[in-house]
């Protein structure tokens, strides 16, 4: 009479080649992938610097002046009420999602009108959130972005 089914299984020995194999896998392609969530985020805050900058200068072309360092980038969501009230403000504002984005950090963008640099200096202090720093620590500003 012929048995269907059996009862053999995995050895010991090939359990663990399998194993040895993952394990070396997980050490290759691990530390590639967990650096690169820091070079996203350097990535997106240059992204997000680039588009306020667009904010701004359209801001300019309707108003004739940038907005004061006291109104901050909120001038381009929300009509200032204080300082120089722009006579041209764009209903709707000027940033496409109608709000002011917090870093890909968690912390606000540092605005001064005017700048150090230019006509505005618009920078994001990085990883630690402190003036400074080297790497994903870095400062992220608009005279730097290439």
């Amino acid at each position: 009479m012929k048995q269907y089914g059996s009862n053999r299984g995995f050895t010991l020995i090939e359990l663990m080649v399998v194993i040895a194999i993952l394990a070396l896998l997980a050490a290759l392609v691990a530390p590639k992938i967990i650096g690169r969530s820091d070079d996203a985020k350097v990535e997106g805050t240059k992204v997000q610097i680039r588009n306020m900058e667009t904010g701004l200068k359209l801001y300019k072309l309707d108003n004739g002046v940038y907005p004061a360092t006291e109104q901050g980038l909120e001038a381009l969501v929300a009509k200032p009420t204080a300082g120089t009230i722009p006579q041209k403000w764009k209903e709707g504002g000027y940033l496409e999602n109608k709000n002011v984005p917090k870093d890909p950090w968690g912390n606000p963008y540092i605005y001064l009108a005017p700048g150090e640099h230019g006509d505005y200096d618009l920078c994001s202090l990085g990883a630690d959130g402190v003036k400074g720093g080297e790497g994903k620590n870095a400062d992220i500003c608009n005279w730097d972005i290439k």
